[in-house]
Order: structure tokens, then sequence, then C-alpha cells
């Protein structure tokens, strides 16, 4: 049973990260389709920064600093060029992978796997098996209850909410969408940087071209699940995991029984599930709506 947990934990402590950045961005009025882009990022960044510094705190620093420059320049397209934000968010989704690949072909010369001699910090052995952990996984509710206080309870978080939701309005009471929108990538950028981080360097040390394997997507996916709401989408990026886990945990007992290719597909079966789940609800609500409006009238 551990060892269930475990693997649910390791698969989606990095998917959760990354879901709470695309949550905070869409509650500023951005779907922000760079998250996977973002993620590779940081965990690009995150394993080249241990190589080069030989230091997890300068890295993880490098990764955050990286994943916020690319959220910066999100912003600056959308908000300054005007561009559509889903296209700019795909863009940016290309630019973070086909620039990881590039920098390690310049670094070593070749897109060879890169292997870092340590990764993130882990609980140890006082633990017993959950030592395996990461110090990422134990914060990783922590920062979701804290990222629910800010949106929720915090005068930070109403107006973030009003520069989505009605941004004229926020800005007849002097409240600027645009900043609160580039704070909001920001702290997006943080978040989908200790994603990355974790994806590379909780269990596995390394990065490889493309590792992050549509996990952003994925991400996105959660935050439409999840109603856009920090809890609601957690548990959505939690269940993708768990999917996930199933199918690893069903290629060990099964073996060559069942495709392998149908077992790894799993976590974007229901992904997409999930989002048409989302809108079956979303559209069975609007149409009861509209139902008690007409009776109303």
């Amino acid at each position: 049973m551990s060892e269930i947990i475990i693997a649910i934990l390791r698969s989606g402590t990095p998917l959760i990260y990354v879901t709470l950045a695309g949550v905070i961005a869409q509650r500023a009025g951005v779907w922000n389709l760079g998250l996977e882009g973002l993620m590779i990022i940081g965990a690009c960044a995150t394993i080249l920064g241990i190589m080069v510094t030989n230091s997890f705190t300068l890295a993880i620093l490098i990764a955050c600093i990286a994943c916020v420059l690319a959220s910066v320049l999100l912003w600056f397209v959308i908000e300054k060029l005007k561009a559509n934000p889903i296209i700019a968010g795909l863009g940016l989704t290309g630019l973070g992978v086909g620039g990881t690949a590039l920098a390690v072909q310049a670094i070593y010369g070749s897109q060879a796997t890169v292997s870092a001699p340590f990764g993130v910090p882990r609980l140890g052995p006082a633990f017993g098996a959950f030592g395996v952990l990461s110090i990422f996984v134990v914060a990783m509710p922590f920062v979701v209850f804290a990222l629910w206080l800010l949106l929720r309870r915090t005068r930070f978080g109403l107006q973030l909410a009003a520069c989505g939701e009605h941004p004229f309005a926020a800005r007849s009471v002097g409240v600027n969408p645009a900043r609160m929108r580039l704070v909001a990538l920001a702290i997006g950028g943080v978040l989908c940087a200790i994603g990355g981080a974790e994806l590379a360097g909780g269990s596995l040390q390394f990065f490889a071209q493309g590792m992050t394997a549509g996990r952003g997507f994925m991400a996105f996916a959660a935050v439409i699940f999840g109603a856009a709401h920090p809890v609601g989408a957690t548990f959505a990026a939690l269940f993708f995991a768990v999917v996930g886990a199933i199918g690893i945990r069903a290629q060990l007992m099964f073996g060559d029984k069942v495709p392998h290719d149908l077992l790894q597909a799993l976590p974007y079966l229901a992904t997409i599930f999930g989002v048409w789940l989302s809108g079956k609800l979303r559209g069975g609500a609007k149409t009861a709506g509209s139902f008690a409006e007409l009776k109303d009238q």
C-alpha cells in the first residue's frame, strides 16, 4: 500500500505545482497553455544548475528566475503586443521544448540525457518507506492551502478575480489588470519551476529531452476539471496521478498480457474524460440555470 501512495505522490506532486500555476493564471484571466514549456524549462534549469553550481539552492533559484522570465515574456506578448493568449501560450511551450533541447545541445554537444550527482533533498531514512519523498512533496499540501488562502481570503485574491472576470470594473476602482496578471504569471512561473525541479530531481535526478511528456497540458486540463479552484484542481491532478500509478502497477502485474502502449495512455485518456465530464457538468448547470430563469419569468 505504501508503494502505491509513494508512486501517486511522486507522479502527482509535479503535476499539482504546475496545476496551481494554471489556477492563479486563470484567476487573472489568462488561460495559460505555456505550462508545458515552463515546466520543462524548470526541469532543465534545475539539472543544469546542479551540474554548474553543485548546489541545489542555487539550482532552484536559477530555475525560478528562468521560469519567471519566460512568464514575463508571455505577459509582454499578451498585454503589450496584444497577442492571442492561447497562441502565445502554445508558442511558449514550443520555446521551452525547443530551447531546452538547444541548450543541452550547445553545452554538451548532443541531446543525450544529462544526469546530476544529486537532486531535490529527501526526507531520509528516519521516515521509513516515505523517506524517499522529497521536501517538495511534503511542502505541497501547505502550498495548496497557502494558495487557497491567497486567492479566496485576501484582498489580493479578490482583486485578481475581479481582473479576470470584470477587468473594466477593476480598472474603475484603481486596480491595474495588466499589473495583476504580471504578478500572477510570475507566481505561476515559480510554481512551474518547482514542479519541473520535482519532476527532474525528485526521484529521477536527470534531464531528458521531452521528459514532461504532456504533463503541462494535463495540468491545464486539471485546471478546467477542477473549475480553477485550488483545491478542486489539486484533486483533479491527483486523479490523473492515480490513473497513471494504476497504469504502472498494471504493467508490473500483467506484463505482456496487456499492451504497454494502452497502459501508458491511461493518464491521457483520463485527461480527455475529465475535460469532457467538466464540460458536461457545466453545460448541465447552465441549462438548469436557464430553466430557472424562464420559470421565474
